[in-house]
Protein backbone atom coordinates (compact mmCIF):
# COMPACT_ATOMS: atom_id res chain seq x y z
CA UNK A 1 0.00 0.00 0.00
CA UNK A 2 1.43 3.54 -1.17
CA UNK A 3 1.69 6.13 1.16
CA UNK A 4 -0.23 9.41 0.85
CA UNK A 5 3.38 10.93 -0.47
CA UNK A 6 4.14 8.18 -2.83
CA UNK A 7 0.52 9.03 -4.48
CA UNK A 8 0.36 12.35 -4.71
CA UNK A 9 -1.69 12.98 -2.00
CA UNK A 10 -0.50 15.60 0.31
CA UNK A 11 -1.27 15.00 4.71
CA UNK A 12 -3.71 17.72 4.65
CA UNK A 13 -5.35 16.82 1.82
CA UNK A 14 -5.79 13.41 3.26
CA UNK A 15 -6.57 15.13 6.88
CA UNK A 16 -9.24 17.01 4.86
CA UNK A 17 -10.78 13.97 2.98
CA UNK A 18 -11.36 12.03 6.10
CA UNK A 19 -13.54 14.85 7.82
CA UNK A 20 -15.37 15.52 4.50
CA UNK A 21 -14.43 18.73 3.86
CA UNK A 22 -12.91 19.51 0.18
CA UNK A 23 -10.57 21.71 -1.27
CA UNK A 24 -13.19 23.96 -2.28
CA UNK A 25 -15.14 24.60 1.07
CA UNK A 26 -14.17 27.05 3.28
CA UNK A 27 -14.69 24.61 6.15
CA UNK A 28 -11.31 24.15 6.53
CA UNK A 29 -9.35 23.33 9.31
CA UNK A 30 -6.97 26.16 10.50
CA UNK A 31 -3.21 25.91 9.35
CA UNK A 32 -1.93 26.24 13.39
CA UNK A 33 -4.08 22.76 13.37
CA UNK A 34 -0.95 21.02 11.47
CA UNK A 35 2.59 20.64 12.80
CA UNK A 36 5.28 21.52 10.31
CA UNK A 37 5.84 19.62 7.32
CA UNK A 38 7.92 16.15 8.71
CA UNK A 39 8.81 15.12 5.75
CA UNK A 40 9.05 11.27 4.48
CA UNK A 41 7.20 9.00 7.22
CA UNK A 42 9.06 7.05 9.86
CA UNK A 43 8.31 4.86 12.04
CA UNK A 44 7.97 5.41 15.32
CA UNK A 45 6.28 2.27 16.18
CA UNK A 46 9.29 1.21 18.70
CA UNK A 47 11.62 3.55 20.80
CA UNK A 48 14.10 2.96 23.19
CA UNK A 49 15.81 5.12 25.61
CA UNK A 50 19.49 4.56 25.12
CA UNK A 51 21.41 7.10 27.10
CA UNK A 52 20.77 10.10 30.10
CA UNK A 53 23.33 12.92 29.59
CA UNK A 54 23.96 15.57 32.29
CA UNK A 55 26.05 18.99 31.60
CA UNK A 56 26.61 21.72 34.29
CA UNK A 57 26.13 24.93 32.37
CA UNK A 58 27.13 28.14 33.45
CA UNK A 59 25.96 30.21 35.69
CA UNK A 60 24.53 27.24 37.95
CA UNK A 61 22.22 25.00 35.69
CA UNK A 62 22.43 21.49 34.69
CA UNK A 63 21.10 20.60 31.01
CA UNK A 64 19.71 17.00 31.01
CA UNK A 65 19.83 15.38 27.27
CA UNK A 66 17.82 12.01 27.21
CA UNK A 67 18.55 9.84 24.01
CA UNK A 68 17.02 7.37 21.73
CA UNK A 69 17.64 4.66 19.31
CA UNK A 70 15.45 6.40 16.58
CA UNK A 71 17.73 10.07 16.42
CA UNK A 72 15.59 11.86 18.73
CA UNK A 73 16.93 13.60 22.16
CA UNK A 74 14.80 15.32 24.68
CA UNK A 75 16.17 18.29 26.90
CA UNK A 76 15.04 18.61 30.25
CA UNK A 77 16.31 21.16 33.36
CA UNK A 78 16.97 19.10 36.51
CA UNK A 79 18.09 21.49 39.28
CA UNK A 80 19.05 21.88 43.15
CA UNK A 81 20.78 25.05 43.10
CA UNK A 82 23.87 24.52 45.13
CA UNK A 83 23.75 20.73 44.57
CA UNK A 84 24.19 20.23 41.20
CA UNK A 85 26.48 17.19 41.97
CA UNK A 86 23.99 15.96 44.03
CA UNK A 87 21.72 15.76 41.01
CA UNK A 88 23.71 14.40 38.55
CA UNK A 89 24.28 11.73 40.75
CA UNK A 90 20.10 11.17 41.15
CA UNK A 91 20.33 10.48 37.70
CA UNK A 92 22.52 8.48 37.08
CA UNK A 93 20.70 6.08 40.01
CA UNK A 94 17.75 6.46 37.69
CA UNK A 95 19.16 6.16 34.47
CA UNK A 96 19.33 2.18 34.64
CA UNK A 97 15.45 2.39 35.11
CA UNK A 98 14.95 3.97 31.84
CA UNK A 99 17.37 2.11 29.65
CA UNK A 100 15.71 0.19 26.92
CA UNK A 101 12.21 1.74 27.98
CA UNK A 102 9.77 3.43 25.57
CA UNK A 103 9.92 7.12 26.30
CA UNK A 104 6.26 8.16 25.58
CA UNK A 105 5.03 6.05 28.77
CA UNK A 106 5.77 9.48 30.55
CA UNK A 107 3.15 9.15 33.52
CA UNK A 108 3.98 5.62 34.35
CA UNK A 109 7.50 6.41 34.16
CA UNK A 110 7.20 9.24 36.90
CA UNK A 111 4.76 7.37 39.04
CA UNK A 112 7.60 4.17 39.12
CA UNK A 113 10.67 6.49 39.46
CA UNK A 114 8.70 8.35 42.30
CA UNK A 115 6.78 5.47 44.47
CA UNK A 116 10.04 2.81 44.17
CA UNK A 117 11.89 5.39 45.81
CA UNK A 118 10.43 3.90 48.88
CA UNK A 119 11.17 7.66 50.56
CA UNK A 120 9.11 9.67 48.51
CA UNK A 121 9.18 13.36 47.62
CA UNK A 122 12.21 16.12 48.75
CA UNK A 123 13.83 18.12 46.29
CA UNK A 124 16.36 15.95 45.24
CA UNK A 125 14.20 12.79 43.82
CA UNK A 126 11.62 15.72 42.48
CA UNK A 127 13.94 17.64 41.40
CA UNK A 128 15.73 14.76 39.34
CA UNK A 129 12.16 13.53 38.19
CA UNK A 130 11.56 17.16 36.97
CA UNK A 131 14.55 16.94 34.41
CA UNK A 132 13.72 13.54 33.18
CA UNK A 133 9.69 14.44 33.05
CA UNK A 134 10.52 17.44 30.81
CA UNK A 135 12.92 15.59 28.34
CA UNK A 136 10.19 12.82 27.77
CA UNK A 137 7.55 15.48 27.36
CA UNK A 138 10.10 17.05 24.51
CA UNK A 139 10.78 13.59 22.86
CA UNK A 140 6.62 12.53 22.91
CA UNK A 141 6.45 16.17 21.21
CA UNK A 142 9.24 15.53 18.61
CA UNK A 143 7.99 12.10 17.91
CA UNK A 144 4.77 13.50 16.77
CA UNK A 145 5.48 16.46 15.64
CA UNK A 146 3.28 18.55 17.67
CA UNK A 147 4.42 20.94 20.63
CA UNK A 148 3.85 20.04 24.21
CA UNK A 149 1.24 22.29 24.46
CA UNK A 150 -0.84 20.17 21.56
CA UNK A 151 -0.65 16.72 23.42
CA UNK A 152 -2.41 18.55 26.56
CA UNK A 153 -5.47 19.67 24.24
CA UNK A 154 -4.06 22.65 22.81
CA UNK A 155 -3.48 26.47 23.91
CA UNK A 156 -5.46 28.51 26.34
CA UNK A 157 -3.02 31.44 24.96
CA UNK A 158 -1.22 32.67 22.14
CA UNK A 159 1.50 34.69 24.88
CA UNK A 160 2.98 34.68 28.11
CA UNK A 161 3.33 37.40 30.14
CA UNK A 162 6.73 37.69 31.76
CA UNK A 163 8.70 39.52 34.53
CA UNK A 164 11.65 41.17 34.91
CA UNK A 165 13.61 42.18 37.97
CA UNK A 166 14.47 45.36 39.76
CA UNK A 167 16.02 46.84 43.23
CA UNK A 168 15.98 50.50 42.88
CA UNK A 169 14.18 53.04 41.06
CA UNK A 170 16.79 53.26 37.82
CA UNK A 171 16.58 49.41 37.08
CA UNK A 172 12.77 50.44 37.64
CA UNK A 173 12.90 52.37 34.44
CA UNK A 174 15.35 50.48 32.49
CA UNK A 175 13.14 47.39 32.74
CA UNK A 176 10.02 49.61 31.76
CA UNK A 177 11.84 50.88 28.73
CA UNK A 178 12.41 47.67 27.55
CA UNK A 179 8.86 46.66 27.94
CA UNK A 180 8.34 44.68 30.77
CA UNK A 181 5.24 45.38 32.49
CA UNK A 182 5.93 43.25 35.94
CA UNK A 183 8.70 43.81 37.94
CA UNK A 184 9.75 41.37 41.28
CA UNK A 185 11.67 42.83 43.53
CA UNK A 186 13.18 41.87 47.11
CA UNK A 187 12.87 43.26 50.93
CA UNK A 188 15.29 46.35 50.69
CA UNK A 189 17.70 45.55 53.38
CA UNK A 190 20.87 47.34 54.86
CA UNK A 191 21.70 43.67 57.12
CA UNK A 192 19.69 40.64 57.39
CA UNK A 193 16.49 40.55 59.24
CA UNK A 194 16.20 40.01 62.76
CA UNK A 195 13.56 37.99 64.28
CA UNK A 196 11.82 41.14 65.48
CA UNK A 197 12.74 44.98 63.64
CA UNK A 198 12.16 48.09 64.48
CA UNK A 199 10.74 51.21 62.41
CA UNK A 200 13.71 51.91 60.73
CA UNK A 201 14.47 48.95 58.86
CA UNK A 202 10.70 48.72 58.04
CA UNK A 203 10.97 52.61 56.54
CA UNK A 204 13.81 51.53 54.65
CA UNK A 205 12.36 48.59 53.09
CA UNK A 206 9.33 50.58 52.19
CA UNK A 207 10.88 53.86 50.67
CA UNK A 208 12.27 51.33 48.57
CA UNK A 209 9.58 50.00 47.22
CA UNK A 210 7.76 53.38 47.28
CA UNK A 211 10.24 54.49 44.65
CA UNK A 212 9.69 51.79 42.49
CA UNK A 213 5.97 52.58 42.51
CA UNK A 214 6.88 55.98 41.44
CA UNK A 215 9.23 55.25 39.33
CA UNK A 216 6.84 52.55 37.31
CA UNK A 217 3.72 54.04 37.48
CA UNK A 218 -0.03 52.92 38.44
CA UNK A 219 -0.07 50.55 35.47
CA UNK A 220 2.88 48.83 36.80
CA UNK A 221 3.02 45.44 38.73
CA UNK A 222 5.33 45.12 41.16
CA UNK A 223 5.66 42.13 43.53
CA UNK A 224 8.13 41.82 46.12
CA UNK A 225 9.68 38.76 47.66
CA UNK A 226 10.36 38.06 50.83
CA UNK A 227 11.96 34.96 50.17
CA UNK A 228 11.39 33.32 53.54
CA UNK A 229 13.52 35.45 54.96
CA UNK A 230 11.66 37.40 57.13
CA UNK A 231 10.01 36.28 60.44
CA UNK A 232 6.90 36.10 60.62
CA UNK A 233 7.16 39.06 63.11
CA UNK A 234 8.50 40.96 61.04
CA UNK A 235 6.39 39.99 58.42
CA UNK A 236 3.61 41.36 59.52
CA UNK A 237 4.76 44.67 59.85
CA UNK A 238 6.08 45.04 56.77
CA UNK A 239 2.85 43.95 54.86
CA UNK A 240 0.94 46.28 56.27
CA UNK A 241 3.28 49.38 55.42
CA UNK A 242 3.94 48.43 52.02
CA UNK A 243 -0.31 47.97 51.53
CA UNK A 244 -1.23 51.61 50.52
CA UNK A 245 1.55 50.39 47.28
CA UNK A 246 -0.39 47.58 46.01
CA UNK A 247 2.03 45.00 45.44
CA UNK A 248 0.63 42.94 42.85
CA UNK A 249 1.81 39.82 45.38
CA UNK A 250 3.80 38.83 48.21
CA UNK A 251 5.84 36.25 47.54
CA UNK A 252 7.02 33.67 50.75
CA UNK A 253 6.21 36.19 53.30
CA UNK A 254 8.41 33.72 55.87
CA UNK A 255 9.40 30.05 55.63
CA UNK A 256 6.97 27.92 53.67
CA UNK A 257 6.98 24.71 55.66
CA UNK A 258 4.94 26.11 58.41
CA UNK A 259 1.62 26.63 56.47
CA UNK A 260 -0.46 27.57 59.74
CA UNK A 261 1.64 30.64 59.93
CA UNK A 262 1.78 31.49 56.58
CA UNK A 263 -2.16 31.33 56.33
CA UNK A 264 -2.36 33.41 59.35
CA UNK A 265 -0.11 35.80 57.49
CA UNK A 266 -2.85 35.72 54.57
CA UNK A 267 -5.82 36.15 57.12
CA UNK A 268 -4.11 39.45 57.76
CA UNK A 269 -4.14 40.89 54.42
CA UNK A 270 -5.96 41.70 51.53
CA UNK A 271 -2.65 41.52 49.29
CA UNK A 272 -1.83 38.51 47.71
CA UNK A 273 0.06 35.91 49.25
CA UNK A 274 2.14 33.58 46.94
CA UNK A 275 4.47 30.96 47.98
CA UNK A 276 5.18 27.27 46.07
CA UNK A 277 8.74 27.55 44.92
CA UNK A 278 10.30 25.09 47.73
CA UNK A 279 6.78 23.01 47.72
CA UNK A 280 7.04 19.35 45.72
CA UNK A 281 4.42 17.85 44.00
CA UNK A 282 0.66 17.67 44.33
CA UNK A 283 1.02 16.54 47.95
CA UNK A 284 2.61 20.00 48.86
CA UNK A 285 0.55 22.12 47.38
CA UNK A 286 -2.63 20.23 48.59
CA UNK A 287 -2.26 21.94 52.23
CA UNK A 288 -1.36 25.03 51.07
CA UNK A 289 -4.65 25.11 49.02
CA UNK A 290 -6.60 23.33 51.98
CA UNK A 291 -5.75 25.89 54.08
CA UNK A 292 -5.83 29.08 52.40
CA UNK A 293 -2.23 30.13 53.27
CA UNK A 294 -1.97 31.32 49.33
CA UNK A 295 -3.97 32.98 46.42
CA UNK A 296 -1.15 32.29 43.92
CA UNK A 297 1.01 29.02 43.70
CA UNK A 298 4.33 28.66 42.79
CA UNK A 299 5.44 25.75 41.87
CA UNK A 300 9.11 25.35 40.47
CA UNK A 301 8.79 22.48 37.32
CA UNK A 302 12.40 22.21 37.99
CA UNK A 303 11.76 21.13 41.08
CA UNK A 304 7.59 20.05 42.04
CA UNK A 305 7.56 17.32 39.81
CA UNK A 306 8.02 18.73 35.99
CA UNK A 307 5.28 19.65 33.43
CA UNK A 308 3.54 16.48 34.40
CA UNK A 309 3.26 17.03 38.22
CA UNK A 310 2.60 20.77 36.96
CA UNK A 311 -0.91 20.76 35.72
CA UNK A 312 -1.89 18.76 38.43
CA UNK A 313 -0.59 21.59 40.46
CA UNK A 314 -2.61 24.02 38.36
CA UNK A 315 -5.98 21.82 37.87
CA UNK A 316 -5.99 21.68 42.04
CA UNK A 317 -5.53 25.48 42.24
CA UNK A 318 -8.07 26.20 39.75
CA UNK A 319 -10.92 24.69 41.86
CA UNK A 320 -9.75 27.11 44.30
CA UNK A 321 -9.58 30.33 42.25
CA UNK A 322 -5.90 30.41 42.49
CA UNK A 323 -3.50 31.33 39.42
CA UNK A 324 -0.03 29.83 38.81
CA UNK A 325 2.74 31.79 38.38
CA UNK A 326 5.57 29.07 38.06
CA UNK A 327 8.91 30.11 39.68
CA UNK A 328 11.79 29.83 37.64
CA UNK A 329 15.54 31.66 38.09
CA UNK A 330 17.02 28.90 36.23
CA UNK A 331 17.82 28.71 32.67
CA UNK A 332 16.16 28.62 29.32
CA UNK A 333 14.88 24.74 28.79
CA UNK A 334 12.77 25.60 31.89
CA UNK A 335 11.55 28.74 30.17
CA UNK A 336 10.74 26.79 27.83
CA UNK A 337 8.44 24.12 30.14
CA UNK A 338 6.56 26.66 31.65
CA UNK A 339 5.48 28.48 28.65
CA UNK A 340 4.19 25.12 27.48
CA UNK A 341 2.13 24.91 31.05
CA UNK A 342 0.69 28.49 30.39
CA UNK A 343 -0.06 27.64 27.20
CA UNK A 344 -1.69 24.71 28.09
CA UNK A 345 -4.10 25.87 31.34
CA UNK A 346 -6.58 28.61 31.77
CA UNK A 347 -5.20 29.66 35.09
CA UNK A 348 -2.24 31.05 34.34
CA UNK A 349 -1.03 34.68 35.77
CA UNK A 350 2.75 35.71 35.30
CA UNK A 351 5.86 33.73 34.25
CA UNK A 352 9.14 34.06 36.23
CA UNK A 353 12.35 34.38 33.84
CA UNK A 354 16.21 35.38 34.36
CA UNK A 355 17.35 34.00 30.51
CA UNK A 356 15.81 34.64 27.51
CA UNK A 357 18.03 31.63 26.28
CA UNK A 358 20.81 34.51 24.41
CA UNK A 359 23.87 32.67 24.04
CA UNK A 360 22.57 29.05 24.41
CA UNK A 361 19.40 28.56 22.06
CA UNK A 362 19.65 28.16 18.22
CA UNK A 363 16.52 30.88 18.61
CA UNK A 364 16.03 32.68 21.64
CA UNK A 365 12.78 34.07 22.74
CA UNK A 366 12.09 37.28 22.23
CA UNK A 367 10.30 39.94 24.82
CA UNK A 368 7.07 41.47 22.63
CA UNK A 369 6.50 45.03 23.07
CA UNK A 370 3.36 43.82 25.51
CA UNK A 371 5.80 42.64 28.02
CA UNK A 372 5.12 39.25 26.83
CA UNK A 373 6.77 35.76 25.01
CA UNK A 374 5.30 33.52 22.44
CA UNK A 375 4.29 30.34 23.11
CA UNK A 376 6.81 27.64 20.98
CA UNK A 377 5.78 26.84 18.07
CA UNK A 378 7.90 24.15 17.41
CA UNK A 379 7.83 20.13 17.88
CA UNK A 380 7.95 19.40 21.30
CA UNK A 381 9.43 22.02 23.74
CA UNK A 382 10.66 23.77 20.83
CA UNK A 383 14.25 24.63 21.61
CA UNK A 384 17.27 23.89 20.27
CA UNK A 385 20.31 24.57 21.97
CA UNK A 386 23.31 26.41 20.20
CA UNK A 387 26.08 23.92 20.90
CA UNK A 388 28.73 26.02 19.65
CA UNK A 389 27.78 28.62 22.04
CA UNK A 390 27.56 26.57 25.18
CA UNK A 391 30.96 25.50 24.88
CA UNK A 392 32.81 28.34 26.71
CA UNK A 393 29.66 27.73 29.49
CA UNK A 394 30.35 24.37 30.28
CA UNK A 395 30.86 23.37 34.29
CA UNK A 396 30.52 25.28 37.16
CA UNK A 397 30.88 25.41 41.06
CA UNK A 398 28.45 27.32 41.89
CA UNK A 399 27.10 27.48 45.51
CA UNK A 400 24.90 29.09 47.63
CA UNK A 401 25.67 31.90 49.86
CA UNK A 402 26.63 31.78 53.38
CA UNK A 403 24.88 34.43 55.39
CA UNK A 404 25.24 35.49 58.72
CA UNK A 405 24.45 37.83 61.13
CA UNK A 406 26.92 40.52 61.27
CA UNK A 407 25.89 41.60 65.20
CA UNK A 408 26.75 37.87 66.46
CA UNK A 409 27.86 35.79 63.87
CA UNK A 410 24.80 33.57 63.90
CA UNK A 411 23.37 31.93 60.84
CA UNK A 412 20.59 34.06 59.07
CA UNK A 413 18.17 33.01 56.05
CA UNK A 414 20.04 34.25 52.40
Amino acid sequence: MKSSTESGISRRDAIQSVLGVTAMTTMVLPQSSYASNPGHFQDYSNVKITKLETILIKPRWIFLKIHTDVGVTGLGEPLLEGRALTIQTAIKEIEPYLIGKDPRHIIHHWQAIYRHAFYRGGPILTSALSGIDHALWDIKGKLLNVPVYELFGGPTRDRVRIYGRAANAEEMKQRKKEGYTVIKTGVAKKNPANIVENPAFIKYASENFASLRQAGGAEMDIAIDFHGAISPQTAKVLIKELEQYQPMFIEEPCQAQNVDIMADIARGTHIPIAAGERIFTKWGFRELLEKRAVSIVQPDLCHAGGITEGRIIAGMAEAYYVPIAPHNPMGPISLAVGLHLAASVPNFLVQEQVSLGEGYLKNPFELEKDGSVLIPRGPGLGVELDEDRLADKIGHDWKNPESYNPFDGSVVDW
